[in-house]
C-alpha cells in the first residue's frame, strides 16, 4: 500500500453493519501479534479519501462479543495507519425519551464486563489516562452532521459482558445510576484505542428500550437485529457524513498519553 493510500480514518461496523462501501474497497489481511483481526481489513474512499472499515463481529457475525479479538482489531488498523476511529455500535436504551431510532455520541464509559484482555501492557509501569475515554473532536463530528435520525450528544454507555441481555432488575439498576445507553462492545475496544494513542469515539444506534423500562417479554435478538436495518441507510450516512467532515487525521492532544512515557515496545 503506497503512502498516499494509507488510511488515516476507519469506521469499526458493529452488528448489521458489515460493509460500508459504495464503490470499489480494496481488503487487507493483517496479522497482527495478538492474531488475525475480525475480517480483512477494507480500505475504500469516502469523499477521495481513503478510509479502512471492519465489520467488528466479522463478515458473516462470527464473533460473540466476549470472545473478539480486540487487541488484534485495533492492532491491525493502527498498522494499516490509523490514527481515528468512528465505532458505530447497536445500543439499549437506559431512559424513555430516547427511543429506537435515536444515535446517542457519548461522553462516558462504565465497564461491567469481565475477563476480557484490556490492555497491550501486561508488564511494566504504564497507565493510561481514561478520565474522557472518547475523543471530543470525533465526537463533534457526528454530533454536528445533518441526519434524519434524531441525534442526542452525551450520555454514559454501560458496557456489559453479555451474550445474555440485562434482567430487570439490572436495567434499573444501571439506570438509577444515571446511565444511558447498555452495550456488549464498548469496552475494552475503546481503551485499547487510547493505549495505541488512536482518538476514537463511540456512534450509537438505539435499538430497544432496555427490559427494566417497559413491561412486556424482555428484549429480544431478533427485535434488535430488526431495528438496526431499519434504521441501517440513514446510520451508514450519518457516518460518512462524520467521516467526511473530520478534518484532521492525527491524533488529538488528549489521546496522546504516551507522551513522556518509555513503552516496552513500539506502537505499530
Amino acid at each position: 500500500m503506497t503512502s498516499e493510500r494509507r488510511p488515516a480514518l476507519a469506521v469499526i461496523g458493529g452488528s448489521g453493519f458489515y460493509d460500508f462501501f459504495d464503490g470499489a474497497a480494496e481488503e487487507h489481511e493483517v496479522q497482527t501479534p495478538y492474531g488475525a483481526p475480525s475480517a480483512p481489513i477494507a480500505v475504500g474512499e469516502v469523499e477521495g479519501r481513503p478510509v479502512a472499515f471492519l465489520p467488528r463481529h466479522g463478515k458473516k457475525h462470527e464473533f460473540a462479543p466476549h470472545t473478539l479479538p480486540y487487541r488484534a482489531n485495533l492492532w491491525a488498523l493502527r498498522a494499516l495507519g490509523v490514527r481515528r476511529i468512528f465505532a458505530p455500535c447497536a445500543v439499549g436504551s437506559l431512559r424513555a425519551d430516547w427511543g429506537p431510532g435515536t444515535v446517542a455520541v457519548p461522553d462516558q464509559l462504565v465497564d461491567r464486563t469481565s475477563g476480557r484482555a484490556q490492555t497491550y501492557f501486561d508488564g511494566g509501569g504504564v497507565h493510561v489516562s481514561f478520565a474522557d475515554p472518547y475523543c471530543d473532536e470525533l465526537r463533534a463530528a457526528v454530533a454536528n452532521s445533518d441526519s434524519e435520525l434524531r441525534l442526542e450528544s452525551g450520555g454514559t454507555m454501560v458496557v456489559v459482558q453479555g451474550t445474555r441481555f440485562s434482567t430487570r432488575a439490572e436495567s434499573r439498576w444501571f439506570a438509577a445510576q444515571g446511565w444511558d445507553l447498555v452495550n456488549m462492545t464498548g469496552y475494552p475496544e475503546s481503551v485499547l484505542a487510547r493505549e495505541l494513542e488512536m482518538c476514537y469515539a463511540a456512534v450509537a444506534l438505539v435499538t430497544d428500550l432496555d427490559a427494566g423500562l417497559e413491561e412486556g417479554d424482555g428484549v429480544h435478538a431478533v427485535d434488535v437485529f430488526a431495528e438496526f436495518e431499519r434504521n441501517l441507510v440513514p446510520f451508514k450516512a450519518l457516518v460518512r457524513r462524520a467521516v467526511a467532515a473530520t478534518e484532521s487525521t492525527g491524533t488529538c492532544a488528549r489521546c496522546r498519553v504516551h507522551d513522556g512515557v518509555r513503552l516496552p515496545f513500539e506502537l505499530p
